[in-house]
C-alpha cells in the first residue's frame, strides 16, 4: 500500500531466554490506510505490545522494514526517532500515565510546548480537545483528582494535541469497568476520526475490536 500512513514488511523479533531463542513476532506484514482505525486483536502474550512498540519505535532489535507516512524508519538513530515520535505519532497505553504535578489542561498542553506551539495556542488547542472529551468543567483539575474514565480521556487528548498521522493504542481501556470503557472508546473513535488520524488499537477484547474500521489477528507472533 503505497499510500500508507503504516506499512510493516517481514518484521520480526526474537528474545534469546535461558539459551533458547524466542520468536515474538515472526515475519509480520502490516498497512494502515490514512484515517483508518485497526484493531490489533489477540490474546495476553500473543505480541500485541512488542508490536506497537516497534511501530512506535520505541524499541530497537526487529528485523524488517516500518514505515511511516512513507518513509522507512526502521533504521533511524536515537534523536531522529524522537522526531518521528514527536510530529508523526500519538500514543495512548493502558495507564494514562499522566504527570501527577499538572492539571488536565497542562498535561496536553505541555507536549506541545514540546513540539514547539506558543502557550496560547497550545491552551485552546487542549480546552478544545478537552471540552470535546466532555471534560470542559475538569480542565484546572489534577489526575488524583479524576475519575479513571476521566484520566484516560486526557491521555487521549494528550495523545492527539500535536494532530499526529497515526495513533498507537495498548488496551486503552483495559484498566476500566466495562462502561467506562465503552464510553471512553467510542469518545476516542469519534475524536480519532474526526481528527482525520488514522490508529492501531491493541486489544484483546473482540466486542470492542467491532467497533473499529477492520481487524487484524496476531497470534504467536503470526498476523492472521
Amino acid at each position: 500500500m503505497s499510500d500508507a500512513v503504516l506499512q510493516t514488511i517481514g518484521l520480526a523479533r526474537s528474545f534469546t531466554q535461558g539459551g533458547e531463542t524466542i520468536e515474538v513476532l515472526r515475519g509480520v506484514d502490516l498497512a494502515v490506510a490514512p484515517g483508518e482505525i485497526v484493531a490489533l486483536l489477540g490474546p495476553s502474550g500473543s505480541g500485541k505490545s512488542t508490536l506497537l512498540q516497534a511501530v512506535g519505535l520505541l524499541e530497537g532489535g526487529f528485523e524488517g522494514s516500518i514505515r511511516i507516512a512513507g518513509s522507512e524508519a526502521a533504521r533511524l538513530d536515537s534523536h531522529a526517532r524522537t522526531v518521528v515520535r514527536r510530529d508523526r505519532l500519538g500514543f495512548v497505553y493502558q495507564f494514562h500515565h499522566l504527570l501527577p504535578d499538572f492539571d488536565a489542561r497542562e498535561n496536553v498542553v505541555l507536549p506541545q510546548l514540546i513540539h514547539g506551539a506558543e502557550r496560547a495556542e497550545a491552551e485552546a488547542r487542549a480546552d478544545a480537545l478537552l471540552t470535546a472529551l466532555g471534560l470542559g468543567h475538569r480542565l484546572t483539575h489534577r489526575p488524583s483528582q479524576l475519575s479513571g474514565g476521566e484520566q484516560q480521556r486526557v491521555a487521549v487528548a494528550r495523545a492527539l494535541a500535536n494532530r499526529p498521522t497515526l495513533v498507537l493504542a495498548d488496551e486503552p481501556t483495559g484498566n476500566l469497568d466495562e462502561q467506562t470503557a465503552d464510553v471512553v472508546l467510542a469518545e476516542f473513535l469519534r475524536l480519532v476520526r474526526g481528527e482525520g488520524s488514522a490508529a492501531l488499537v491493541a486489544t484483546h477484547n473482540e466486542r470492542l475490536a467491532a467497533k473499529m474500521d477492520r481487524v487484524v489477528r496476531l497470534h504467536d507472533g503470526v498476523l492472521q
